[in-house]
């Protein structure tokens, strides 16, 4: 697949692509682009009629005949017209789909609102959210940037009295967290500075499994400020992301959530944070733009719904996430695009205001 990857939602290795002749998978392009743009089943004749084929509208028909019984495509009881199935659609944008460049102008139009706005990193994540929904006429998702896990950057030890101590404990990424601590025999402050300087010392970068594995050669009070460290860390991996959304209205806006129930099933997918959060996840780890199609394992609990993620932010500050949630009769080429080009951007930004290297 050309300049993108995708993951396939499904159990089963992908379909080799020497399944379908050259013109099977021209004929399955046509009929997931034209069921795209127009959400009707497409019948041979108006392939025949729109595209230059060069065959017959009885050999285009036997073909999707086959293609149906290969499971790639369907049709309504009312209709002589097919409709991509969810294999179909998976093999349009695994073998057959080539992404399209954004124009220059949409490009400098994005880009344009970001600097029209303040350098906070929450502002810009909000505003990731509402551009990508207005430009792909979707729901977007995104999420603030941090570590796939956490892990310890620097620890302090302050005296508040003579056996209150309060512990200022600082991660990967920026996040601060405090703690008062109770001192079983008074410590000076000079003695809460050496302790400190001594976990900095063995602690500098560890994740919670790190952390753990430092506790035994440690005295009692440092064994308990490293337990107190592992328990803040295993709670911020355990916390869940603060999902920014946009966009619902265009999603019911589509046909496919015109009937009340099917609508009411998307907003509940689209607004509960356990349904989206365990693929956000998963996408945070992986490389490059993300294409999940719902509806068969381990997503057969999201029917009819495809979400395009991508990563974006910087490996020593982590990751965020950012994409589009809508109906499988998604435009795909269009909104990977600008998936990937609002994460090249946010990757540049956070890029910027830290200093440091970008994610890719």
């Amino acid at each position: 697949m050309h300049a993108m990857k995708a993951r396939m939602s499904t159990s089963a290795n992908p379909t080799p692509s020497s399944e379908l002749t050259e013109r099977q998978q021209a004929i399955l392009g046509l009929i997931v682009r034209e069921f795209v743009n127009r959400a009707e089943p497409v019948g041979s004749r108006t392939l025949v009629e729109t595209y230059n084929l060069g065959v017959s509208a009885a050999t285009v028909r036997n073909e999707m005949k086959r293609l149906e019984e290969l499971g790639y495509l369907t049709h309504p009881h009312t209709s002589a017209g097919r409709v991509p199935t969810h294999k179909g659609y998976r093999y349009f944008v695994q073998y057959i789909l080539r992404e399209s460049a954004l124009s220059p102008v949409l490009e400098d139009t994005i880009r344009h609102q970001f600097y029209q706005i303040q350098q906070e990193l929450d502002q810009w994540v909000r505003l990731s959210a509402n551009v990508l929904a207005r430009t792909v006429r979707s729901a977007a998702i995104t999420t603030l940037p941090r570590p796939t896990s956490a892990r310890f950057k620097h620890v302090e030890l302050i005296s508040l009295q003579p056996q209150a101590a309060l512990m200022v404990l600082v991660l990967v990424g920026g996040s601060v967290r405090q703690q008062l601590i109770a001192l079983e025999e008074p410590w000076t402050q000079q003695e809460l500075y050496q302790l400190s300087a001594e976990l900095n010392e063995r602690l500098e970068g560890l994740d919670y499994f790190g952390v753990r594995g430092q506790e035994e050669d440690a005295d009692p009070f440092a064994r308990q400020i490293t337990d107190i460290i592992a328990e803040t860390l295993h709670h911020e991996d355990e916390r869940s992301d603060r999902i920014y959304r946009d966009g619902l209205a265009h999603v019911l806006e589509a046909p496919e959530f015109s009937e009340p129930e099917e609508a009411r099933r998307f907003v509940e997918i689209f607004e509960t944070p356990s349904r989206i959060e365990p693929i956000i996840h998963e996408a945070r780890r992986l490389p490059g733009v993300q294409v999940i199609i719902g509806g068969e394992s381990p997503y057969d609990d999201l029917p009819d719904i495809s979400l395009v993620l991508s990563r974006y932010g910087q490996p020593s500050r982590g990751a965020g996430i950012l994409g589009v949630i809508g109906p499988i009769r998604m435009p795909y080429g269009r909104t990977i695009s600008v998936v990937r080009f609002m994460s090249q951007l946010m990757s540049n930004l956070v890029a910027n205001l830290y200093g440091d290297e970008e994610v890719s």
